[in-house]
C-alpha cells in the first residue's frame, strides 16, 4: 500500500481536505497505514501535479479542498486491481526485536514492554473509534470497519505477544 493511494481511495468517497484526510487517517487508517501531517500534504502536491487530483474548492484560511480527477480514479483502480506485489509484511518495531540480544536484558525487556503498552493503548483508541461510531452500513463504512477490526485484533494479539516476549526474554537472557 502507498500514502499516494490511500489518499486517491478517500478522495473517491468524497473531496476533502488535507486536515480531513488527517482526520480519517487518525479514525481508521491508522491501523493499518499511519500518516503524518507533513507526509499528506507532501503527497496531495505531488498527486496533484500528475492531474490525479485537483482543488475543487477553497475555504476558510485558504484551506483547500481536493477531489479526484477520472485519471486518479483509473489509477486507484488500476492499483487495486493488480497482483499482490506488496505483500511482504515490514515492521520496524519487530525488526529491533531480532537484535534486543545486543542490548542488556533490562533494555530489552523494556523495549518489549513499551510495545506491549503501545499496543494497548492503540487498541483503546481503536476501541472508542469503534464504540463511538454510527453505523449505517455503507460500502465505504463496511470496508472501514474491516480495517478498524484488523487494527483492533493486531494490536491484541501484538500486546498479548509482547507481554509473552518480555517474560521469555527476562528468564533466558
Amino acid at each position: 500500500m502507498s500514502l499516494p493511494h490511500a489518499l486517491l481511495g478517500l478522495l473517491a468517497e468524497q473531496p476533502a481536505s488535507g486536515y480531513d484526510l488527517l482526520k480519517r487517517f487518525e479514525s481508521g487508517l491508522s491501523a493499518v497505514w499511519p500518516a503524518q501531517k507533513s507526509q499528506v500534504y507532501g503527497e496531495l502536491a505531488k498527486l496533484s501535479e500528475k492531474g490525479l487530483i485537483e482543488v475543487t474548492g477553497t475555504g476558510a484560511r485558504q484551506r483547500r479542498e481536493y477531489g479526484i480527477t477520472d485519471a486518479g480514479r483509473a489509477e486507484l483502480r488500476g492499483w487495486l486491481t493488480e497482483p499482490g506485489t506488496d505483500l511482504a509484511f515490514r515492521s520496524a518495531a519487530l525488526l529491533r526485536v531480532f537484535f534486543l540480544w545486543t542490548l542488556s536484558r533490562e533494555e530489552g525487556v523494556d523495549y518489549l514492554e513499551n510495545f506491549a503498552r503501545i499496543n494497548r493503548e492503540r487498541l483503546a483508541a481503536l476501541e472508542a473509534v469503534r464504540d463511538n461510531a454510527e453505523w449505517v452500513g455503507d460500502p465505504v463504512q463496511i470496508c472501514g470497519w474491516l480495517i478498524l477490526e484488523y487494527g483492533l485484533r493486531g494490536s491484541t494479539t501484538s500486546a498479548e505477544w509482547a507481554d509473552w516476549a518480555a517474560e521469555r526474554l527476562a528468564e533466558h537472557l
